[in-house]
């Protein structure tokens, strides 16, 4: 037994003698031989290797690691590290944990690549998506000397070349811990700047402080806030201030597809916890409205998902024009920026109302989303819209409002919309009822002459990448309904031409109003071109009968209405008023060379009141039973009735 403990204790020794006079340069082929079948690249040790093992702290010294891309990023390094010094813990490492007690990198270049298909050259995951952010192990003493570091990522189109310091003292900014980077992000010049404490001495218990500093073009992004458990870059909180001329732009820094806007300025406590990230007390201004709340973004699965509860208490209803590729008023003191006032003047020299800036619906498809917007007050809206509330939800391309609420003075506007862009040309539908408003409300004319109430509903689809392209291809229809009012008397002689009572009601200032029977409106919208098959207006003096069309693509009018007295006129022209030219200017004139006869009223009034019936339900079901409707169709139904009655009173007289 001695001998045999001798033998051993010999054994042990020469073990020993071996491992502190082996010479490790020996292993570092092999070394890196195995390091690159791992992962799929080239590892080089190509300089001296040291190893001390005899110890509870053992540690080793490498000069000149070479880590090469993968394949199919081509020729070149990932990493060429002049010297690295590691020390771990020996106790944690024996049972799988690292604790670093020393790391230090002297003159380490690290150029890392993203191609446009996602591919990362620092990804070692041979494909397989990672479950957890990336976490370092916890270090207690790290040095960085002299780095460089390179990013292109052709996804996001950054190009950044940046310098790393890490001391164990303060420097001349206060700070021991300093990144900069300059370089391109979607061809804006971009400015990155991140500092905090030495990282000597760090206990990964508490939470590590840090500033940042990041710029893009006008877009800035300042932070200050804690790692919570340093190295642990999975978990951070900290207080973020944004800035920029549109949210949109922030894609390109953050990876979630936001909507355009006009100029803005947010705050908010931003955290992280793992695939999680949380703003709260989110507060600012966007354009020239406030904007308040919470939301959050889930990154673990295959696209981000939003979820957001926000809120406005005052709304400049122009704001909202950005949204949709236009632009907010140009007036004087409204918040816009070049790009947008850009947009404004040119649809202006255009004459146009509806956007054509290009959709890019890869950010719609990058993103799946939940947002609930509530609305206090609005203002500067072209109908008096009073507050709202939508709810918008984003699933694998199908963007959905739904539902849509907007509140007048008295009525309402409710609706949804939905806009489809899992396919090549994504596909728009509104379907939008206008319930219980007032026409005097909706239409602010002094002295009010015309005023009752109004209900109606909009259906449309259209297809193309931008609110002009989809209206001007749109399919469905357009329904207006006037159950019940007044007009003033002045205008109602005016509608029929007749000029003798009309212009002198109106210059004897006579305020007498006469009632409105029923009005409807109806357009069949086909290709882009509302044509009106249906438009009637019913008061004691005069029917008005119209028809034409409303072309969405060239943004035109083309109607004109007709005016049929109840009783014989003296004096009266016998042909419509018309309304044509751009939608944002349309002239209002006498069509010449179309002359009725005062008693084809009866003949109009039947051919188009009869399929009333059949319209008034496309808005509420209750339209064609209401007591002024409802006596107008009964009225067109009794065959010869109003023939005979313009007849008998043409006798009279």
């Amino acid at each position: 037994m001695a001998w045999t403990g001798g033998i051993v204790g010999v054994l042990v020794l020469a073990i020993a003698l071996f491992l502190v006079l082996f010479d490790w340069n020996y292993l570092r082929g092999p070394i890196g031989r195995y390091a690159s079948a791992k992962t799929g690249r080239e590892i080089v040790l190509a300089g001296d290797l040291k190893v001390h093992v005899f110890s509870l702290k053992p540690s080793a010294s490498v000069q000149g690691i070479r880590v090469g891309n993968p394949e199919w990023a081509g020729p070149g390094q990932t990493a060429d590290i002049r010297k690295l010094d590691v020390q771990v813990k020996l106790l944690p490492l024996l049972v799988g944990q690292v604790e670093l007690l020393n790391l230090q990198l002297d003159q380490a270049k690290v150029d890392l690549l993203r191609d446009r298909q996602g591919r990362a050259t620092w990804d070692f995951s041979n494909g397989k998506k990672s479950k957890t952010p990336f976490k370092m192990p916890p270090i207690r003493r790290f040095v960085i000397n002299d780095g460089h570091l390179k990013i292109t990522d052709q996804k996001r189109k950054l190009m950044l070349n940046g310098e790393v310091n890490a001391t164990e003292e303060m420097g001349r900014t206060g700070r021991g811990f300093l990144m900069t980077g300059e370089g391109a992000l979607n061809g804006n010049r971009f400015l990155l700047r991140i500092q905090g404490g030495p990282l000597l001495n760090v206990d990964t218990r508490k939470p590590y402080p840090f500033d940042a500093d990041i710029r893009s073009g006008a877009t800035r992004v300042t932070a200050k806030g804690t790692i919570t458990k340093p190295f642990d870059l999975g978990q951070f909180a900290m207080t973020a201030t944004a800035q920029g001329p549109d949210l949109a732009d922030l894609y390109d820094l953050t990876g979630v597809a936001l909507p355009n806007t006009p100029p803005y300025r947010l705050s908010g406590r931003l955290s992280r916890d793992e695939h999680l990230y949380k703003i709260e007390g989110l507060g600012g201004r966007v354009g020239d409205s406030d904007l308040a709340g919470s939301l959050s973004v889930e990154t673990g699965d295959e696209r981000p998902y939003l979820k957001a509860d926000l809120r406005t208490r005052s709304l400049d209803f122009d704001d909202l024009a950005a949204i949709f590729g236009g632009a907010p008023s140009r007036k004087a003191g409204e918040t816009v920026s070049p790009q947008q006032a850009a947009i404004g003047r040119q649809m202006a020299a255009q004459r146009r109302l509806l956007p054509d800036s290009t959709l890019d619906v890869t950010k719609i498809r990058s993103l799946d989303a939940d947002v609930r917007y509530r609305v206090a007050a609005i203002h500067d809206a072209v109908l008096p819209l009073r507050s709202g509330d939508v709810t918008v939800k984003l699933d694998r391309g199908l963007l959905s409002a739904n539902p849509l609420i907007l509140d007048l003075p008295q009525g309402r506007i409710t609706g949804q919309a939905h806009l489809n862009a899992r396919n090549a040309v994504p596909v728009t539908e509104v379907d939008v009822r206008l319930s219980n408003a007032r026409l005097e409300q909706l239409i602010p004319i002094k002295g009010q002459p015309l005023a009752g109430s109004f209900v109606g509903r909009i259906k449309l689809k259209g297809s193309g990448d931008s609110v002009h392209r989809a209206a001007a291809n749109a399919d469905g229809e357009v329904l207006a309904v006037i159950p019940s009012g007044e007009i003033r008397e002045a205008f109602a002689e005016l509608l029929g031409i007749n000029v003798t009572k009309g212009l002198g009601l109106l210059f004897s200032k006579d305020q007498g109003a006469v009632p409105i029977r029923c009005g409807v409106a109806h357009f069949q919208a086909r290709n882009g071109v509302l044509t009106a098959d249906r438009i009637v207006f019913d008061t004691q003096p005069v029917v008005a009968t119209g028809g034409g069309s409303i072309n969405l693509g060239s943004e035109t009018l083309d109607l004109r209405i007709q005016g049929h007295p109840k009783a014989l006129r003296l004096v009266r022209l016998l042909s419509p008023i018309t309304v044509k030219g751009p939608i944002l200017g349309p002239k209002v004139g006498i069509e010449t060379g179309k002359a009725l006869t005062q008693g084809g009223v009866a003949l109009a009034l039947a051919s188009l009141v009869n399929p009333l019936a059949a319209l008034l339900p496309f808005i509420d079901p209750g339209l064609a039973k209401d007591a002024s409707c409802a006596a107008l169709i009964a009225e067109a139904g009794r065959e010869g009735a109003p023939v005979k009655r313009v007849a008998a009173k043409t006798a009279r007289r």
